[in-house]
């Protein structure tokens, strides 16, 4: 028995909606990964190949006619041919936007997400190029702050080197002409500001140091947070009364952590020492230590009258000082505006942290340690 032109219609027709529905079928594999897509592709095939046979045996084609299975088998790759096509043209798309986002990351740009109907392989990428993106932002970001925060830090000590050395120079000078009526207040002078070069190049020096992830001891040994604070306070005290400052402390409590006492001691010293600095003549400043759940709480409270929303961030970054950089610094508590920076590193190289907070009449600097 021959096939009709009827019967080839009607396996063509039973091929091609064989194949329509396993593409149908198969659109949640497709969009779950690339192997749903090449297993959707195979389907497809195969059930175009198994519509025509089923049509052919439907229609009774039952003789060995070969132009008709040539024909059958033609079309079914035909149907193959375009899911395939379909296949590649999605394949192309999810490259092009994996190129796109990689020229977004080469660009210093985060690439954006939101498209859906990706494979779930193409998700993962973008998802960890994003990642990626946003790490590399970030590291910019902090390079850019960095970088502004050591030209800030620069010109501030430029400032502050250069004002010591010409005054050192004019006494000098001075000294040399015989100008002066009372040459040992000179010498006074110039031994006070030779102090307190060395004061900011030892700043310098330290923090490149805590920067550079070397702290200059390593945390050993146990300190009572009480007694360091009680000394620090008896050794601050004289600079205190100079400026009309009381430095009371609260630091019956003795908690003890573990760290390097000379590192630690030069941390609260760095946070009292500011307090006086911004605290008016007749204020207070106060120290406190006390227990704080699993950790050792050193707080400093002064009544400079607080410090702005916007300033506050930014008050133990390097170089920041509160106070505009030309203004002439207290005699004693001169500086490059590094304390705080310094104090910040010290206790983080010990496991701690450091904050600030606005109180009534000033501001609470907070540090918490791992008690020992």
């Amino acid at each position: 028995m021959h096939l009709t032109a009827g019967d080839f219609a009607t396996a063509l027709l039973w091929s091609a909606v064989a194949g329509v529905l396993a593409w149908a079928a198969s659109w949640p594999l497709r969009r779950r990964s690339f192997t749903g897509l090449l297993v959707s592709l195979v389907l497809v095939g195969a059930a175009a190949s198994t519509g025509a046979v089923l049509g052919a045996v439907h229609a009774m084609i039952v003789s060995w006619d070969w132009r008709a299975a040539v024909g059958l088998s033609a079309f079914a790759w035909l149907i193959a041919g375009v899911a395939a096509l379909a296949a590649a043209r999605r394949v192309s798309r999810d490259a092009a936007v994996l190129r796109r986002d990689v020229a977004a990351l080469a660009d210093g740009r985060v690439p954006a997400l939101g498209d859906d109907r990706l494979p779930a392989e193409v998700q993962q990428v973008r998802r960890e190029l994003r990642e990626t993106a946003t790490a590399l932002a970030e590291t910019r970001r902090r390079e850019q702050a960095l970088e502004a925060s050591r030209r800030e830090l620069v010109s501030w000590v430029s400032h502050d080197l250069r004002t010591p050395l010409a005054g050192l120079r004019a006494m000098a000078e001075a000294l040399e002409d015989g100008v002066p009526d009372d040459p040992a207040a000179y010498y006074k002078q110039i031994g006070a500001e030779v102090e307190r070069l060395s004061r900011m190049v030892d700043d310098l020096f330290d923090l490149s140091r805590i920067q550079a992830g070397a702290p200059a001891t390593r945390p050993t040994e146990p300190v009572d947070l009480a007694d360091l604070a009680s000394d620090v306070i008896a050794a601050l005290r004289p600079l205190a009364a100079a400026r009309q400052v009381t430095v009371t402390g609260d630091v019956t409590t003795h908690v003890a952590v573990r760290g390097s006492n000379a590192e630690l001691g030069r941390a609260v010293s760095n946070l009292v020492v500011n307090a006086i600095r911004h605290t008016p003549a007749g204020g207070m400043v106060t120290v406190a230590v006390g227990p704080d759940a699993e950790a050792a709480r050193l707080t400093v409270t002064d009544q400079c009258g607080g410090i702005a929303p916007d300033v506050l961030p930014r008050v133990f970054d390097v170089g920041f000082r509160g106070e505009p950089a030309r203004t002439p610094p207290a005699r004693g508590l001169s500086g490059a505006g590094l304390g705080l920076a310094i104090t910040r590193g010290i206790v983080q190289a010990h496991g701690g942290s450091v904050d600030v907070v606005n109180v009534d009449g000033g501001c609470r600097f907070a540090v918490l340690l791992p008690t020992a």
